[in-house]
């Protein structure tokens, strides 16, 4: 596959899979991710995705990097009920997504992963799968050029996990605690934490300064870690800034005395996700489907796609059955082998809502193409 030489490439095609990033499958990933020792289970309520009739076209999604795993399962398993439907999936970070989505200029190049030179993908930009959500000074850069409102979807729910060395002992870190960790300003109030002894370590642990890793300007991830856990103060500077979640973990796996932050589909068994505290004498809480849902993680998040709804025209139908597919039974069973969490019945109701179409629960029937 050739990709652009600024942005990995994602081309799904022809039942070919390229993606332009080091990752370990999420399927790997051990179920429940550290907390439950239960695998996420999809809500028996939603509806299944059958299709009434066959289509053919292509779509591009513009990435960021968290999702690009997530977009390759959805994809994947979609195409399994679209074979003509060729999807391209460009990747560079939230904010090289964000500003492709807007200006509807993808870098996916037309023939790009097939042997006949054919088109993989749609030449623009039809939806944009972010892991932050879009600021009001960015919907207001949409409504300027397009002269409607963004449609905003939630298609998983995410967590934002510690991730320390797997021999690392460290049993629980408060929200303080991380922002005098990674924070410059410590807007939380807590003194400076340099090394692990400052965390309880002891032994071995007692003298090492801990290395920081983090993402870099161009990450959704970051804006939301800093967020949560910095109240938008700015990191340090000695943070070692990784292209994607795939590098940052990798390097962590390598460093003993290393800690990052990261979605919690890239979680392998050469690093594990601290359990996390609001506040110094609240439980200390695993990042996983529960916590994630009910909101007891303190990093707990959607994943987006975004979506240019012209409320006067109806959606390209690839576009659509796409959609449709993410919010059915079958969609997100692929969020969850995707090793994210899966969305509740009542969210794929307000999705369904929004993007116009008929709510349908599995006592109802099953989502169909009209």
């Amino acid at each position: 596959m050739r990709c652009h030489e600024r942005h990995s490439a994602l081309l799904i095609s022809c039942g070919f899979i390229g993606l332009a990033v080091l990752l370990a499958s999420p399927d790997q990933v051990p179920a429940g991710h550290g907390g439950s020792t239960a695998k996420p289970t999809v809500d028996s309520s939603i509806a299944s995705y059958i299709p009434e009739a066959k289509i053919a076209g292509g779509l591009t999604i513009a990435g960021s990097e968290t999702m690009q795993p997530l977009m390759a399962k959805l994809a994947t398993a979609f195409r399994e009920w679209q074979p003509h439907v060729k999807i391209g999936v460009q990747g560079g970070g939230s904010v090289t997504a964000m500003h492709a989505f807007l200006l509807n200029q993808a870098t996916i190049r037309q023939g790009d992963g097939s042997p006949k030179g054919t088109h993989q993908a749609s030449s623009h930009v039809d939806l944009l799968a972010s892991s932050a959500p879009m600021s009001e000074e960015e919907r207001e850069d949409f409504r300027h050029r397009y002269g409607y409102e963004v449609t905003e979807i939630p298609i998983a729910m995410d967590a934002v996990a510690i991730y320390v060395h797997r021999t690392n002992p460290i049993h629980q870190l408060t929200l303080e605690q991380v922002d005098a960790i990674f924070g410059k300003d410590r807007k939380r109030g807590a003194r400076d934490v340099s090394t692990w002894d400052q965390l309880g370590l002891q032994g071995a642990w007692s003298q090492a300064r801990i290395t920081l890793y983090g993402r870099d300007r161009k990450s959704g991830t970051r804006s939301v870690f800093m967020h949560s856990a910095l109240l938008d103060g700015e990191l340090k500077d000695h943070v070692q800034e990784q292209p994607g979640p795939a590098s940052e973990i990798l390097a962590i796996s390598r460093d003993q005395f290393g800690i990052g932050y990261a979605g919690i589909g890239f979680q392998t068994s050469f690093v594990r996700p601290v359990p996390l505290a609001e506040k110094a004498g609240m439980p200390a809480v695993m990042p996983d489907a529960e916590s994630a849902k009910d909101g007891t993680y303190p990093m707990s998040r959607f994943l987006y796609l975004y979506v240019k709804k012209n409320p006067d025209a109806d959606l390209d139908k690839e576009t659509l059955e796409f959609l449709k597919f993410i919010n059915s039974r079958e969609g997100q069973q692929a969020v969850v082998r995707a090793g994210i969490f899966p969305l509740s019945q009542v969210q794929v109701a307000k999705n369904l809502q929004a993007l116009a179409m008929p709510v349908a629960t599995a006592e109802s029937g099953a989502i169909k193409t009209n």
